[in-house]
Parts: structure tokens; sequence; C-alpha cells
């Protein structure tokens, strides 16, 4: 992982149990939400078998510039989704309007040198759902040559 200067300007939030209610309520509180959308709001943090919130955590640094190092926590949480894809989880990176509030940022006990990126759910994949074979990435999409 690209991490030069050691910093690891990240940490990972395992959200499971009640705190996924306090998250939904601070979806709900943030949206201003009536009852119908707040219980809508409160359900959407059950959709899984697992949250796991991905949080830049920035270090004091002279060489690494914050937007290195949130490069760096995304690099991270991307590496990790390919990971539990790989041992057969289901991987769905959500982010949206209420990631930045304040009400998220505070259930989150976020420090003031800390963003959130957003929430991995993770949970089985249905058997239907599966791929049958792996599609070969084509890289001329994407590669250019100067």
């Amino acid at each position: 992982m690209a991490d030069y200067g050691s910093l690891r300007p990240w940490r990972l939030i395992e959200i499971r149990g009640e705190a996924r209610d306090k998250l939904g309520e601070a979806f709900a509180d943030a949206s201003d939400a009536d009852s119908k959308e707040r219980a809508k709001l409160i359900e959407k943090t059950h959709r899984s078998s697992l949250l796991l919130a991905i949080v830049a955590s920035r270090k004091p640094s002279s060489k690494v510039t914050h937007w290195e190092q949130d490069a760096t926590a995304a690099g991270v949480a991307h590496t990790l989704s390919l990971l539990l894809n790989e041992a057969g989880w289901g991987v769905m990176w959500r982010t949206g309007r209420l990631v930045r509030t304040k009400q998220v940022r505070k259930v989150h006990k976020l420090a003031d040198n800390e963003e959130l990126l957003g929430w991995f759910y993770i949970g089985g994949i249905p058997e239907k759902t599966k791929p049958e074979k792996k599609h070969k990435f084509d890289a001329e999409r994407v590669l250019s040559v100067l």
C-alpha cells in the first residue's frame, strides 16, 4: 500500500448491534426526516451482516499532505474490498450526502483530524447473483502511452 512515511492515516470502525440504530438516528437527524422516512433510514443500517466505517485519519506531516493521506485511506479501503470479495463476501461502499454531516461525525466519534469516507456494507452473496466466470480486465481501455 502506498503509505510513504508509514503514517497509517486510516482507521476502520465496526458497527454492530445498537450502534446501527444510533447511526440510523444520526442519518434521520441530519436529514430532518419525518417519522416514516426516519424508519427507512434506520432500516438502511441493517441491510448487511456487517457495517464498517472507513475513516481517513490524517497525521501531522511536513512531507505527506492531507489529500495524499486521504488517497492512502481510500486505497486501503479499496484493497480491503477486493480481499473481502476474493474471500467470497459481497461488499458495497456507500457514501452520500449524510457522510460529512455533524450528526454522523458525532456518532462515529471522529476527531478534528478525521474524515469519514463512507461505509462498507458487507454480507453474503446469493448463489443466483454470483458470476459464472471472471471477466478479464481490458487494460487498453484505461491505459495510454505518451
